[in-house]
């Protein structure tokens, strides 16, 4: 299909960068969701542009900026919000779902490759957007006397106020749009604040960071900021780690457990991801008696594990760990024992010899994955592991340190929450 554009449905409206105006043959999508062209003198890669698409360019070195679409993809569709080509949380609205979606599967396969496990079976990939992502971090800042709410361009560069959000859930999207007056209250006279948002059960949470502490405002500022949360209808508002004010406990059902999230408590981005990824670790960990959940936040797995095992949950934040034991406790007979331990497994993996009770294990590591507990993992009795990551780079190199302990990865799933990203999550069953 050929189609001439002057923009290619997502260019940003800033100017481009000083370069040389090209046109190029795109072949490839790379793994940060540019297109690629080969050349002579090597990759050059392309916001916004799709494979087998010829595009006019701007190219400075490597990178280029597509200034018109000439012959466009049979992939390519209208991005679906007015901010996509400034905001930097999208980068895939111009691509239609099912190529998108396999493309993230091909990331796994090729990241399982390049580490000599090419025979491993991945499945399709899950769709898991569901209503639309439950939390998200925007920023405010001055500029020009008004107090501008929004997102980061990419690049980091600047703030873009937003005037709609399609991949938030709609309590997310209707809060994130009323968040001046309290980002006018909270601003300190210079700098930026970072409004931590979280759809739940109870309403939307806020937890604002840059703030300073409560103890620092003023009563004037502290009324403007209850006075703000409650015209918004948020839930709880806390600064710096310190509630404000909580007009309901925000909450959140993980199997059969009630949690109340910290402020700023790390989750999975959508609800249905999260139902996805925790029901490939139950299959993965099925049968098991006594399991440890390794990097737990606030018990994603290890609330729902407790339903069927003994579980021990390892995390280095205490408020996290208080908050799953909290939900535990709550729960009452509905769980088997949980138990919990502060460590910074970054820092100082679980050995194998405090692993030696336990038959089963999850882990959920940062992005930049945990080799060192892998290796640890590795040594000990476990005999069945469930692995989610959101880096298939890292998640490779990890599973072959386990497959050289004599695991075998029996299964592997990716799973898509971050809707029009390049991010992926994975889950890994293995077992020996």
């Amino acid at each position: 299909m050929k189609h001439r554009s002057s923009r290619p449905g997502a260019a940003p409206r800033r100017p481009p960068p000083p370069g040389e105006v090209r046109e190029l043959a795109l072949t490839a999508m790379g793994s940060r969701g540019d297109s690629v062209a080969e050349t002579p003198l090597g990759p050059i890669y392309a916001l916004y542009g799709l494979p087998g698409e010829r595009v006019r360019a701007n190219v400075a070195g490597e990178r280029a900026q597509v200034l018109e679409v000439l012959e466009a993809s049979p992939e390519r569709q209208a991005p679906a919000c007015r901010h996509f080509g400034r905001c930097g949380g999208c980068q895939l609205q111009h691509w239609q779902e099912a190529p998108m979606l396999a493309w993230k599967r091909e990331q796994v396969v090729q990241a399982l490759s390049r580490r000599s496990m090419g025979g491993a079976i991945v499945d399709q990939t899950v769709q898991a957007w569901g209503a639309g992502r439950r939390r998200a971090a925007l920023h405010a800042a001055r500029e020009n006397g008004q107090v501008r709410v929004g997102f980061i361009e990419r690049g980091g560069a600047r703030l873009t106020p937003i005037a709609e959000c399609p991949v938030l859930t709609p309590a997310l999207q209707a809060c994130a749009l009323r968040l001046g007056p309290l980002a006018q209250a909270a601003l300190p006279q210079r700098g930026e604040i970072t409004l931590a948002c979280l759809d739940t059960g109870a309403g939307v949470d806020v937890a604002i960071k840059g703030a300073g502490k409560v103890a620092s405002l003023d009563g004037a500022a502290r009324e403007r900021l209850v006075a703000a949360a409650a015209e918004i209808g948020l839930a709880r508002l806390s600064i710096d780690g310190e509630t404000l004010v909580t007009r309901a406990a925000p909450t959140l059902l993980m199997g059969r457990a009630l949690v109340q999230p910290t402020p700023g408590a790390f989750l999975q981005p959508t609800a249905e991801g999260e139902e996805t990824l925790a029901r490939l670790v139950l299959e993965a960990l099925s049968g098991a008696r006594r399991v440890i959940d390794l990097f737990s936040g606030i018990g994603t797995f290890a609330l729902r594990l407790a339903e069927r095992a003994e579980v021990l949950a390892v995390e280095t934040d205490d408020d996290m760990l208080l908050a799953l034991k909290r939900a535990a406790d709550g729960a009452g007979g509905a769980l088997h024992q949980v138990s919990t331990l502060r460590r910074d497994l970054l820092r100082t993996p679980l050995s194998s010899l405090e692993m030696k009770k336990f038959d089963a294990a999850v882990i959920d590591p940062p992005r930049s994955g945990a080799r060192l507990q892998a290796e640890q993992i590795g040594r000990a009795p476990i005999r069945k592991l469930a692995y989610v990551s959101c880096d298939p780079a890292t998640f490779a190199r990890d599973v072959k340190v386990l497959v050289e302990y004599g695991f075998s990865l029996t299964r592997v799933t990716p799973v898509d929450q971050f809707r029009w990203s390049p991010h992926i999550e994975i889950v890994g069953a293995l077992e020996r």
